[in-house]
């Protein structure tokens, strides 16, 4: 079983970028023009290019949710959650966003994403959307928070919650074990 839920880029974001675009080719333009030549304009250029491709690489493109588990994948970046590693699943309310601060990442330019700052408890989320809502928090056994958008919040939740309710049925199946099962019995006490 697995299953596709694609990133749907909303128009603040297109927006977002398109600012971001207007305002490295003005500042990149403005160098050349008012500094003629030299290592200036060429640093500049070079710099924004190296911004603008290593952004571009970390662009969330489609979640996968499979038999092994939930796996993430941007342009170059997989982020991989195994089942058993799940401990939480649930919808983030817009409310909820405006405690979050940016670390080191993409605000607005073809989504957002990277590790921000959650100013309310003093934590640090990754955050894989690209838009600003139907945002859904994932906190693994390690107390990690991630926070991922879709196209499709309301089944990403139930499937995801699925997957964790038959991770725990199936520990709890392994945990119940008889003793018979763990450790093979020996007839002959001189053979143990």
């Amino acid at each position: 079983m697995s299953k596709i839920y694609k990133y749907r880029i909303g128009r603040r974001t297109l927006t977002h970028t398109c600012l971001h675009l207007v305002v490295f080719a003005a500042l990149g333009f403005g160098l050349y023009f008012l500094y003629e030549g030299g290592y200036l304009s060429a640093w500049f250029t070079s710099f924004v290019a190296a911004v603008i491709a290593l952004m571009a690489l970390s662009i969330p493109r489609r979640i996968i949710l499979d038999d092994e588990g939930l796996h993430i994948l941007c342009l170059l970046d997989i982020t991989e959650l195994r089942h058993e590693e799940i401990a939480a699943v649930r919808r983030v309310e817009r409310r909820e966003l405006r405690w979050l601060l940016p670390l080191f990442g993409g605000y607005g330019f073809f989504g957002y994403y990277g590790h921000f700052l959650d100013l309310k408890h003093l934590e640090r989320v990754r955050l894989y959307a690209s838009e600003w809502r139907d945002l859904i928090e994932i906190t693994d056994i390690y107390e990690n928070r991630i926070l991922v958008s879709c196209s499709r919040t309301e089944e990403l939740t139930r499937d995801l919650q699925e997957a964790i309710a038959r991770n725990r049925h199936t520990q709890q199946q392994e945990c119940a074990g008889t003793p018979n099962e763990a450790a093979p019995q020996h007839d002959d006490p001189q053979e143990a």
